[in-house]
């Protein structure tokens, strides 16, 4: 159904479609109007059978959800940024269990200082918890994820998150095509768990495992993702028979025929990224972009033939690794081993700082020209650091970086 909505609540809406049994759910900016709009849904009577549980914390929704998933029960949660740090634990033993649990991400800065604007840290600081990541590029592919997302979980016996960029998604009005409940029926078929504990059969589950079996255990979880390269495509595929449009993936290329130059990216700033592409194709300029929408597990192949015949690559990167810079890069890089080509990390739009047109065309005409460096960071305030890096050098008490810089800040205004 085609309507005016926001992304959160055409999240919920998909959501809802897909059938849930149990709903374990803390709220957290800018998660939140998903899980209000799921309670609102669960309470009127429109979702259900459902159980709707109120948790006390990030680490109890997720045990709540492995308890409900190794009972046999459709399991969905949604979180962000700490409350995503703060379930890690709980993380690692729904995958390690192989638990089809699906879980929203509305991607937001990780603290300290605190920041609730978007960028990628959450996400990629787990990029190797053991779950599938898929990466929406917009509210309408965000949607369109999520019963994705729950085939994917429940045929491979994996956890997956679907990631959307906090507040530029999440609270973005537009038209939107919901997923109705007919389709999903069609698409989405009734959960038959692989496994489930059954008081009539007990089993124990998560028990230990010593040194004789353990690097087995742990390679058929990767066994597994290395399976969800080929169901992701087809997953894909089979959505687009259904619903009559293309959501999801591996990656989405965008006038990468030709191009001498391709900018990767992750999430929402693709549609920004891909304007800026139109407007330096119209001056004469070989210039692509592509769409990561599997980092987890990350689409080698996928990537290497969209990339392996540019003569540059520029990775921009909504999370810094510190101390080394790139994360996406450093898995692009891998796959293009063996391929001489100029590769260029850029570290963008951290804690939501806007990712403008403008900066984009002047960076970009930087790698064009030649004067991009290996390692970038867009828009960095300079004096500012180098402002903070000499008060330090000065002296031993010199307080709390982000609060002086605060007010260097505001001293310029």
């Amino acid at each position: 159904m085609l309507k005016q909505t926001e992304g959160s609540r055409a999240v919920a809406e998909s959501v809802a479609c897909c059938r849930p049994e149990v709903i374990a759910a803390y709220p957290i900016s800018p998660q939140t109007h998903i899980v209000e709009e799921l309670s609102r849904l669960v309470k009127s009577g429109s979702l259900k059978p459902c159980e709707y549980v109120n948790v006390e914390s990030e680490f109890a929704a997720m045990s709540m959800c492995i308890g409900a998933s190794a009972a046999g029960a459709r399991t969905y949660t949604a979180t962000a940024s700490q409350g995503l740090l703060y379930m890690v634990e709980a993380l690692y033993n729904a995958s390690g269990l192989g638990l089809p649990i699906v879980m929203t991400v509305a991607n937001r800065a990780i603290g300290a200082p605190i920041n609730i604007w978007n960028d990628h840290s959450d996400t990629m600081s787990q990029r190797d918890s053991g779950w599938i990541q898929l990466y929406a590029r917009d509210n309408q592919e965000a949607a369109d994820l999520h019963p994705q997302a729950f085939r994917l979980a429940e045929e491979l016996s994996l956890p997956v998150m679907v990631c959307m960029d906090g507040f530029v998604l999440t609270h973005a009005w537009e038209r939107i095509e919901v997923p109705e409940q007919s389709q999903v029926d069609a698409f989405l078929p009734p959960y038959e768990p692989r496994q489930v504990l059954d008081p009539q059969d007990p089993v124990s589950i998560g028990a230990m495992v010593g040194p004789d079996a353990f690097t087995e255990v742990r390679y058929l979880a990767h066994a597994k993702q290395m399976q969800a390269l080929d169901a992701i495509p087809r997953v894909a595929q089979e959505f687009r028979q259904v619903f009559g449009r293309h959501s999801g993936g591996l990656v989405h290329p965008y006038a990468c025929e030709d191009a001498e130059t391709i900018v990767v990216v992750l999430g929402s700033v693709f549609g920004t990224v891909c304007d800026v592409v139109d407007e330096m194709r119209a001056r004469g300029v070989r210039i692509g972009a592509l769409a990561i929408t599997s980092f987890r597990p990350f689409p080698l192949d996928a990537v290497r033939a969209v990339l392996g015949r540019a003569r540059q690559v520029v990775v921009l990167e909504r999370a810094l690794a510190v101390g080394i810079g790139g994360i996406v890069s450093a898995n692009v890089r891998t796959a293009l081993s063996g391929i001489q080509l100029d590769g260029h990390t850029v570290v963008a739009g951290l804690g939501g700082r806007p990712i403008t047109k403008t900066s984009l065309h002047r960076l970009f005409d930087d790698a064009m020209a030649g004067r991009l460096e290996q390692l970038t960071f867009l828009d960095l305030n300079t004096e500012l650091v180098d402002r903070e890096l000499a008060r330090m050098a000065k002296t031993r008490r010199s307080g709390p970086s982000a609060e002086n810089m605060l007010r260097d800040v505001g001293s310029n205004r």
